[in-house]
């Protein structure tokens, strides 16, 4: 399916891709437990901010304030009727700002999870979750966007499921899950099994990859087992910008730019493409990592050994895929990305 970032891949060896949302949206007074996409109706010039704030720093790709913007999720805040409305105009804002942006910029439509556990284990079905996401991706299609960005997935199962809601809405996508528990997803998924899970599907992404987990080490650890498997298609990194610390009452990530902008090109060398920042990364950020891609020359690819020394220690031993390491089998109501 030829889109928009497919021919922007075709010119370009790496993108810069953007930073958080729920960071940035915290700093413009979204308070903790409310909904960001309510935003898209309520303050429609914060979101405007935000995606110009990704395209003034460098980015090549923005994802569009749509994270939690499902049926099941919006439900928490009495919102699940308006799904359509505000995937829609969370879009619509996008496309404004990047048709003004003078150069070529991809509007993503963020599609997070659903918050719920598939069953056996929990009551959500394969067919109620296409259904949300379907419905997620009508309206973020109308809205203009150029992409669907299936985004911090735990299970396979809910990954198949955004895969065919994006089918039945007739849109191009990419997909990342988060790795968080020793390698794994919170379901026991480790990138081997992703890159393979990918390549099974009937209307495979145009790029996957990892987003948010614990920090970029671990985040670069996961991006070589992409690497590992073979695969042939786009990897996607967006690791968060350090370390989460608790400070004067508020999550700090300790990451500075200098560290994102060795990350970012980490990343490009260990065989990256699309390349941004997760939770904690703020324009500032975008604007290192842009400068160093554009500025150091591609390396070799790094070894575990050159990623910490650089962006520092891992958070667990093994990165998931050894035959001693037991999957974890946690469940979450789906992390917001920050």
């Amino acid at each position: 399916m030829t889109n928009a970032l497919s021919r922007l891949l075709e010119t370009r060896d790496w993108l810069l891709a953007d930073g958080a949302t729920g960071t940035n949206l915290f700093n413009m007074g979204l308070s903790s437990g409310d909904a960001p996409e309510l935003w898209n109706a309520d303050e429609p010039q914060n979101i405007k901010k935000l995606y110009s704030l990704a395209v003034g720093a460098g980015s090549d790709l923005f994802l569009t304030n749509s994270f939690g913007g499902n049926a099941s999720r919006l439900k928490l805040h009495n919102a699940e009727k308006r799904v359509r409305e505000l995937n829609r105009l969370a879009a619509e804002i996008g496309r404004d700002v990047a048709d003004a942006a003078g150069r070529p910029v991809i509007v993503a439509g963020s599609i997070g999870p659903t918050g719920e556990i598939f069953a056996p284990m929990g009551t959500m079905t394969h067919e109620i979750a296409v259904e949300m996401f379907h419905e997620q991706a009508e309206g973020l299609k109308e809205g203009g966007a150029d992409v669907l960005w299936v985004e911090t997935i735990s299970a396979p199962e809910e990954f198949k499921a955004a895969a065919e809601g994006a089918r039945l809405a007739g849109m191009a996508w990419c997909g990342t899950m988060s790795f968080d528990t020793a390698g794994r997803t919170m379901m026991g998924v480790t990138s081997a099994q992703l890159a393979a899970l990918v390549e099974k599907l009937p209307n495979p992404p145009i790029a996957f990859g990892a987003n948010c987990g614990v920090g970029a080490s671990d985040l670069m650890r996961t991006i070589l087992g992409f690497v590992a498997s073979g695969t042939e298609r786009p990897i996607i990194a967006k690791g968060n910008a350090g370390i989460p610390k608790y400070v004067d009452g508020h999550i700090h990530y300790d990451g500075t730019p200098e560290l994102m902008g060795d990350y970012a090109c980490l990343a490009r060398d260990a065989g990256a493409t699309i390349i941004g920042g997760c939770c904690g990364t703020m324009p500032e950020h975008l604007k290192a990592m842009r400068a160093a891609l554009e500025s150091r020359p591609r390396g070799p690819r790094p070894t575990l050994e050159d990623i910490s020394a650089k962006l520092g220690g891992f958070s667990s031993a093994s990165d998931g895929t050894g035959d001693d390491d037991a999957a974890p089998t946690r469940e979450r109501r789906g992390r917001r990305r920050g």
